[in-house]
This record gives structure tokens, C-alpha cells and sequence, in this order.
């Protein structure tokens, strides 16, 4: 029999009262914790004002270069947190030798080293603590140093090129690169901070600047374009200049090589500088002989005695250097900076 009427509205008023005991039964067992309320405009507002307020304004995660001495600057850069002020503006300076290195192997006091092929000194396999790229030439080719040795140690550094169609210092930085290192040196090399000029078979960089006239020390207007002295618009006007001015001012080396030919010979010298050159000279055969005849501003090495409380010197091969030449000039480096070392 079909229900009335009157039968269906009161069974339906029941059922809505049971309905309406049970949802409130659940609402008062459910744990709120749990409850998962929507997003609304404003809440969304709310959250994204929060983060704002608690992030400065400007900050990002930074890569930062290690220092070139001490803890080892690894050749990939670790991602440091975001900083807790601002980053600062850019330096005034074109050009900072925080680049990224290469190859690294963390200096860890009895961790075995990591034999690596490096491009950026001949070709060579190395044991090779760290690989930096410090700067860029003017036709953007990497300007690279190697560090061997010692981390922390007395810190020994050796450049092979400085003019372009100079170049039988590349010999004895392959040496240098695979040759033991005496205890306690920190030994860095740059096989050449003129690639422009190697490239080129030319004495200065690709602008036509003799580098070695373009330091940022007794600086002077030298010739014109073309001239093979030629010392640029300003001092350090150069990319490569640039690079190794920031480079060494950090690094601080106690004893810097610069390698030029073919005048074949050291200028003698005073103290212990003088004691180093006679011994250098008396261990390959380059004679002692006063450097004359040009125009000498804006000097790498006399720059870098400027800044660094150091010894820094040039030593003139000569038109030619071979094998055994080469390997006699890497053991006279390594006597140089051991001596150095034990000062």
C-alpha cells in the first residue's frame, strides 16, 4: 500500500533530523588537524606577504671562489646559500680572476690526488690540486693557472709566456707540471697569459699591446699601435693585465719566474734576491748581464715587487731551449723555491 501524504512528509522530517544528529556527531570526532581547508585570495596573499618580508630584497644563491691558499678553491665552485644581506653591486673592476676552475682535488693532508688531463697546461696529466681559469684575452681564450704542491705551503709562482712569439717557457712548465714539488711549496703555473699572442706569432696581445709594458706600476705612454712596445691607452688597460694584476694581488707569491727570450740572462740583483738569481744563473748556465736596451714601464715583475713582499724576477732564455735545457730550467725552479721555503 502506498504511503499518504501526510505519512511522507513525516517520514521525511525524521530522516532529517537523524541526518542532522550524525553530521554533528561528526564534527565534533573529527581531529582538525586534518581538515584540509581551501586556499582562499586572501590567505594566498597572506602567505606570499610572509615569505616576502622574512627573504632581502635581492638575495640569491651565490657561487663564491675559494682562496687561492689554505682550504683549496675547488675547480667547480660549490653553491653557497642565499646570503642574509643584499648582494653587493659589481666591483668597478672589468676584470676578477674568480673564475670558475676546471679540475679540482680537494687538499686533504694525506688524500691520494686525482690524475687528470689538463688542457690548460699543455696537455699534460697532473696531479693537479686545482685548475683556475683567472682571466680571458682579448680573443676570449682562457688565461689558466695550475696549483701543485702544498696547499697553505710558501706560494711559488711561475709564468711561461708573456709575449706571444716568446714561448720556449711552455717547455719548462711541462716539466714543472709533472716533476715532484719539494715540501711545503705551493706551487702555481700559468703557462701563458698572452694566448692571443702565441696564436698569433706576435709579441703582444691581440690589440697589439706588449703586455710587459702594460702594468699598472711606473706606467707610461709607450709608441703607438703597431709599435712592438706599444703600452696601450692607460696601465692595465689590457684583459690579460687585468687578470693577472687581480690574480697575484691575491695570491701573494714569495717568489714569482717570469719567462722572455732570447737576450739569454738574468740581471743580477741584492739580497736575497741576488742570492736566488746567482743561484738560478749558476744552475743553468744563463749568465748574470744587465737587461738594456728598451723602454721599461708598466714591467710585470717590477710590478708584482711593488705589491707582493716578495722576491719576482725575469729570466732571458735564450733563441733557443731544448729538452735537456727545459729540464735543467725545471730543476732550477724547483732548487729556487725550495730555498724559498726554507727561508
Amino acid at each position: 500500500m502506498r504511503p499518504s501524504g501526510r505519512h511522507r512528509v513525516i517520514a521525511g522530517v525524521v530522516a532529517l533530523t537523524v541526518l542532522m544528529a550524525a553530521c554533528a556527531d561528526d564534527a565534533h570526532s573529527t581531529d582538525p588537524s586534518t581538515v584540509a581547508l581551501p586556499a582562499t585570495a586572501s590567505s594566498s596573499a597572506t602567505a606570499s606577504s610572509a615569505i616576502a618580508s622574512s627573504t632581502p630584497a635581492g638575495s640569491r644563491p651565490t657561487a663564491e671562489a675559494s682562496p687561492a691558499t689554505g682550504s683549496s678553491p675547488s675547480t667547480v665552485r660549490p653553491t653557497a646559500v642565499a646570503p642574509s644581506t643584499p648582494d653587493p653591486s659589481p666591483p668597478a673592476t672589468t676584470t676578477t680572476w674568480t673564475s670558475t676552475s676546471t679540475t679540482s682535488v680537494p687538499p686533504t693532508t694525506g688524500a691520494a690526488r686525482t690524475t687528470t688531463a689538463l688542457s690548460g697546461v699543455a696537455g699534460l696529466a697532473t696531479d693537479a690540486l686545482q685548475v683556475r681559469e683567472i682571466g680571458r684575452s682579448v680573443e676570449d681564450r682562457p688565461i689558466v693557472a695550475v696549483q701543485r704542491g702544498t696547499p697553505g705551503g710558501v706560494v711559488v709562482l711561475v709564468i711561461g709566456v708573456i709575449h706571444g712569439d716568446e714561448d720556449d717557457g711552455v717547455a719548462i712548465l711541462e716539466r714543472l707540471a709533472t716533476a715532484p714539488v719539494p715540501e711545503g711549496v705551493d706551487l702555481w703555473l700559468i703557462e701563458s697569459m698572452n694566448p692571443d699572442g702565441q696564436v698569433r706569432g706576435q709579441r703582444g696581445n691581440a690589440n697589439g699591446v706588449d703586455l710587459n709594458r702594460n702594468f699598472p706600476f711606473n706606467w707610461g705612454p709607450i709608441a703607438q699601435p703597431g709599435d712592438g712596445e706599444y703600452a696601450g691607452t692607460g696601465p692595465a688597460s689590457e684583459p690579460e693585465t687585468q687578470g693577472i694584476v687581480d690574480f697575484v694581488s691575491q695570491l701573494q707569491p714569495a717568489l714569482g719566474l717570469w719567462y722572455h727570450q732570447d737576450l739569454f740572462r738574468i740581471a743580477p740583483g741584492d739580497g736575497f734576491e741576488g742570492e736566488l738569481k746567482a743561484r738560478y744563473a749558476e744552475l743553468t748556465g744563463v749568465p748574470l748581464l744587465r737587461i738594456t736596451g728598451g723602454t721599461y714601464t708598466g714591467v710585470a715583475a717590477t710590478w708584482q715587487r711593488s705589491v707582493v713582499d716578495g722576491v719576482s724576477f725575469i729570466i732571458e732564455l735564450g733563441p733557443t731551449l731544448s729538452p735537456d735545457e727545459a729540464n735543467t730550467h725545471s730543476a732550477a725552479v724547483l732548487d729556487l723555491a725550495a730555498r724559498v721555503a726554507d727561508a
